[in-house]
């Protein structure tokens, strides 16, 4: 049992399942988020396999998730006049259960907050990594010492910038930004619902617009360079969005429209964080989740987020020097999370050509797509997952 004092980074999906396996090993952790509260809504995420079914299980979420899963929705392809070019299921963009990323992260949240601190609307500023800790300056509170830090803050890191690099060093941009915007379709749907429901997505050479009718969640995805804007501009955001799909006929014009009323609103790039040659740890730092080995609409980001929670949290359960715990995880992880790399949502589903968007179309009306299901479900339990220690704090 270790009464170490660690902090945490981010309150989403990894943070929050970190913070859970760290408490259970009696550790102190301290949770700090830049957003005021836990964020709610947002995108649908999935779940596959037997290896994230069985991290799920030990957390002792997996009927609370399965109870507040969303329905499944399927993709048809249209041409322009809303004639069907080709169908994908929404069977394998869902997994075995899907859930909204807020009602995920609510749960996860709602597991540890009475034992863990959660520090809400603060974030680092610094880090200072010594033989006796980590000092950790934050942009509003006091600085303190904690025995190890952990960067559960996404992409963009800010724990992975201060302790590895610059964030173009470990960042590779993939050529397309994707946009989220409105209240998911299942926001409003009984909790555990079974309903199917069918979203519709159109393409141009480059650009994806996808709908689920009137007043759902929207979908864009586009090819574009590197983008200089404000992340919390969200108005210069949605400029870039109508823009992008500026003349374009379908449904478009509705969505647009539709979209510069719509609250929830969400712009990033595609991107996958490559820290092969650094390692995801650095001295008494290391980094979890989409900050270590993110790859933005891969398909296995939340999976490979709870899978290294788990991991890391064990390995220093296991091992009282945290040097080798963190090597462990380093070697474990490393080669999990190579399916993270072996995808690019952009190419497939925007496609730059008229004739990569026929080529993609034919591929999901063949048998090859379903080959493709097969080996993501295959990579998803790709890992020897060890039976951890199941100690439980006092």
């Amino acid at each position: 049992m270790h009464t170490e004092n660690v902090l945490i980074c981010g309150a989403g999906i990894a943070g929050p399942a970190l913070a859970y396996w760290l408490d259970r090993y009696g550790y102190a952790v301290t949770v700090v988020e830049r957003a005021p509260a836990p964020r709610p809504g947002g995108q649908a995420v999935d779940f596959k396999g037997a290896t994230h079914r069985t991290v799920l299980e030990r957390m002792g979420i997996w009927e609370e998730i399965h109870a507040r899963r969303t329905g499944t929705t399927d993709t048809v392809f249209v041409d322009e006049h809303g004639q069907r070019l080709a169908f994908m299921s929404g069977d394998f963009t869902g997994g075995d259960v899907e859930i909204l990323r807020g009602d995920l992260s609510r749960i996860m949240y709602e597991r540890t907050a009475a034992r863990c601190e959660y520090v809400f609307g603060d974030t680092v500023t610094a880090l200072t990594d010594t033989e006796g800790g980590v000092r950790v300056e934050f942009e509003r509170g006091a600085a303190r010492t904690f025995d190890l830090v952990f960067g559960a803050d996404g992409i963009h890191s800010r724990v992975r910038r201060l302790a590895f690099g610059p964030e173009r060093e470990f960042v590779r941009h993939l050529g397309h930004y994707y946009c989220v915007a409105g209240a998911s379709p299942w926001s409003t749907t009984a909790a555990g619902s079974r309903e199917r429901a069918t979203a519709h997505g159109y393409n141009t050479p480059g650009r994806l617009a996808v709908s689920g009718g009137p007043k759902a969640q929207q979908l864009y995805l586009f090819t574009a360079p590197e983008l200089d804007y404000a992340r919390d501009d969200v108005e210069s955001q949605r400029r870039i969005v109508t823009e992008a799909y500026a003349g374009l006929g379908w449904q478009v014009p509705r969505m647009l429209e539709e979209m510069a009323a719509f609250d929830d609103f969400y712009l990033d790039s595609l991107s996958r964080v490559d820290m092969a040659k650094s390692g995801y740890t650095r001295g008494r730092v290391a980094l979890v989740g989409d900050s270590g080995y993110g790859n933005t609409l891969g398909g296995f980001g939340t999976g490979l987020a709870v899978v290294g929670a788990y991991v890391i949290a064990g390995e220093l359960a296991l091992h009282d020097d945290h040097t080798v715990a963190f090597a462990n995880y380093d070697a474990i992880m490393r080669r999990y999370a190579k399916i993270a790399g072996r995808s690019n949502a952009g190419r497939f589903l925007a496609p730059k050509t008229g004739y990569g968007i026929a080529l993609r179309n034919r591929f999901l009306e063949s048998p090859l797509w379903r080959l493709m299901s097969k080996y993501s479900d295959d990579a998803s339990n790709d890992i020897e997952l060890r039976d951890y220690p199941q100690l439980v704090a006092p």
